[in-house]
């Protein structure tokens, strides 16, 4: 138990990562089996490793930051987007600022441009895309996926915004440059202002108590008044008046009131 403690500081001293701020139970789980797959013992014997070794340092970022993603991910959810929600937020916004958080391998941000691009010109968009792994934001930026990552594309999307090569799907250009890409840690870097919808699904069910209000809180921050939240399917905010927001529909919230 105290080499895991031990761990955690170093581990924040390192990458600026607070494991503190996640369920202990799982996490240690998690990254006590990728230390035993790697053939250490102890966690101090696996920090020296990650400290010299860059590639191992990756797969450790990939362990904690559960990077599973794909476009549309639920797709009902995204339906309600399109039909309901961007028809109504068009009215009121000629530009639109969008946050992407924890947006992993790019396949949200790029959903949220396809999207979007049906309401709005692309010079009228702006997206912003981030993630606390630089390695996966490479790869977002690339805009290369496979086929099993696009299986929930309505067919006209894949023709209009996809070129095939060999087996792989490389995202068009036009698509791209509505997305900007940045590093960036929930837990201690400062956040963005004046969104007007912000997505973060699939992360925070990860972290305690504690640090949900504490993200949850600056969420609310950083967007402007009845801006949007759009939530993971496991995450639904049971009191979001504490907040100043309300429920739109299953998984979406608007903000309701001005900043504190």
């Amino acid at each position: 138990m105290e080499d895991y403690q031990t761990f955690i500081k170093q581990i924040y001293s390192l990458i600026g990562l607070d494991l503190s701020l996640y369920k202990e139970a799982q996490m240690k789980r998690r990254l006590t089996s990728l230390r035993n797959k790697r053939g250490f013992t102890e966690f101090s014997q696996y920090f020296k490793a990650l400290e010299k070794d860059q590639q191992l340092l990756h797969e450790f970022l990939d362990k904690v930051t559960i990077n599973v993603s794909e476009f549309y991910r639920n797709p009902s959810r995204w339906k309600v987007l399109e039909k309901d929600l961007f028809p109504d937020l068009v009215k009121q916004k000629k530009k639109i600022k969008i946050w992407s958080a924890a947006c992993s391998t790019g396949e949200e941000p790029y959903t949220l441009a396809m999207i979007a691009q049906q309401f709005w010109n692309s010079n009228e968009i702006e997206i912003l895309a981030t993630d606390i792994d630089s390695n996966v934001l490479a790869r977002a930026k690339q805009g290369i996926y496979s086929e099993r990552a696009l299986q929930e594309v309505p067919k006209v999307m894949l023709d209009q915004f996809f070129h095939k090569e060999g087996s792989s799907y490389l995202v068009s250009p036009q698509i791209k440059k509505m997305v900007t890409f940045k590093k960036h840690n929930l837990l201690a870097d400062e956040f963005p202002k004046q969104m007007d919808l912000i997505v973060c699904r699939n992360v925070l069910i990860y972290f305690t108590d504690q640090a949900k209000e504490q993200i949850y809180q600056k969420f609310r921050e950083a967007m402007t008044v009845n801006g949007i939240f759009f939530v993971g399917s496991t995450e639904q905010i049971f009191h979001p008046e504490k907040y100043d927001l309300t429920v739109l529909d299953t998984f979406f919230y608007k903000k309701i009131s001005r900043s504190k």
